[in-house]
């Protein structure tokens, strides 16, 4: 009988300890102005442009503790992990969050944040730039036509707020 009692008590311990606790999807959110994701930002007043951006990175090969402020074009539909800025020159301006710390509502799309961090050029290889796409939604058509290496401005946020 106290075989049986204690069976039954280890397996309901262990049943209740292992339900899957992942969180899918991106975290729910409207990301209205003043909304906050990740570290703190700093200042506003400092914020620079992704055109003066893109120069700076061009330059230096890298940009650190930096301020941007942009409009967001596409956010992560899976978990939110990344973003893509809109740019003057429609170049790829591809934003993750530092050290996978936070991730950001969908209704992040179309907003005008700043962001701090830190820019550098990077190469994708065509199987990382295929699995962004399929991250993405991209259709199969836009995936199979990614067939070379992509060069990119990277972005590692700590921090992201909304503003107007």
């Amino acid at each position: 009988m106290k075989k049986i009692l204690f069976l039954l008590i280890l397996g309901t311990a262990t049943l209740s300890f292992a339900q899957n606790t992942e969180k899918k999807g991106p975290p729910p959110g409207k990301a209205l102005v003043g909304d906050a994701y990740g570290a703190k930002v700093s200042a506003k007043a400092k914020a620079i442009s992704t055109k003066d951006l893109q120069k700076k990175v061009k330059k230096n090969g890298k940009a650190e503790n930096v301020v941007v402020k942009a409009k967001v074009t596409e956010v992560c539909p899976n978990k939110g992990c990344w973003l893509t800025l809109q740019t003057d020159n429609n170049e790829r301006f591809f934003v993750k969050m530092k050290d996978y710390a936070f991730f950001v509502p969908t209704a992040l799309k179309g907003k005008n944040v700043i962001l701090e961090g830190t820019a550098e050029e990077k190469t994708l290889s065509v199987e990382e730039a295929k699995h962004y796409a399929e991250d993405a939604k991209k259709t199969q058509a836009e995936i199979d036509a990614i067939t070379e290496p992509q060069k990119e401005i990277r972005f590692m946020a700590s921090g992201i707020k909304v503003v107007k």
